[in-house]
């Protein structure tokens, strides 16, 4: 059976931009955000020094649909329910250690598609260059992540998204985080929200820096969607946190520094998964 340090080697030469990832914990064991790729000699060199290694690839030039179960959140449901899954067409498929289902689609110049968390119940969308995917052989102490070739499109051919399947997306994204997506992170064209003023996921987000996450019961929601929306743009890891210690300070009753950083911690690690 090949090394893991041979199926890196290999993800690499299909152009694929390779991270090595701790079997622990999933993290990364390389700081890869907005690197170049890892190149075969280093690949070699990680690998000897760490043979059991995991692997991950970077979403650079494809997006990811990543079905799973969390908690109440089926989201094997949530696209059987989907009025758009006629537009899934098939492609690429692999199955993840926890049982889920990852669905790759090359991007499109035309039509672009950004990092949607919780496009539906138990699916999220990994599309940012700095988001990443495990992909076999890797393991994890839920099991391991394999390709699933049965369901694949023939030849195990990762498929160019139609037009329409990425405008559905975003709609749909859109429709359950409650704002219009315009295809550029939520920032509406600068003319248009100064005559119209519309609010916006963005306005929610500046406000929030300024006046908190509001009273107790409702702070861990709004620090959620101040996290997950900073993520959606873009922001860097460690900018996130610190704003949203800045929300937090400005908040009437703020939350614990643990409970803080625990929170923002865990949506980050899910984002980059």
């Amino acid at each position: 059976m090949p090394s893991m340090k041979e199926y890196a080697l290999q993800y690499q030469k299909l152009g694929f931009s390779v991270i090595p990832i701790s079997p622990k914990n999933k993290k990364p064991l390389t700081d890869f955000a907005d690197k170049p790729a890892m190149t075969a000699d280093e690949i070699e060199a990680f690998w000897d020094g760490y043979p059991n290694a995991n692997i991950a690839i970077r979403t650079v030039n494809f997006f990811v649909i990543d079905i799973d179960r969390h908690g109440k959140e089926n989201g094997f449901e949530s696209l059987k329910k989907w009025k758009d899954l006629g537009l899934i067409e098939p492609t690429l498929q692999a199955k993840t250690a926890s049982g889920g289902k990852h669905l790759f689609y090359f991007k499109r110049e035309d039509t672009p598609i950004s990092q949607m968390i919780g496009f539906l119940p138990g699916v999220d969308i990994k599309a940012h260059p700095n988001n990443y995917v495990l992909v076999a052989p890797s393991a994890t102490e839920k099991g391991q992540y394999e390709w699933d070739l049965e369901k694949s499109k023939e030849g195990g051919t990762i498929v160019t998204a139609s037009k329409e399947l990425i405008e559905a997306i975003k709609d749909q994204y859109g429709k359950t985080k409650g704002f219009r997506y315009d295809g550029t992170d939520g920032l509406r064209e600068l003319k248009q929200r100064t005559f119209a003023r519309k609010r916006t996921a963005t306005t929610e987000l500046f406000e929030m820096i300024v006046a908190g996450f509001g009273d107790e019961g409702g702070r861990n929601d709004a620090l959620a969607r101040f996290t997950g929306g900073l993520l959606f743009r873009g922001v860097d890891d460690e900018l996130v946190l610190a704003l949203a210690r800045t929300a937090n300070n400005n908040s009437t009753n703020p939350l614990p520094e643990k409970e803080l950083s625990r929170t923002v911690e865990s949506m980050i690690k899910k984002d980059r998964r």
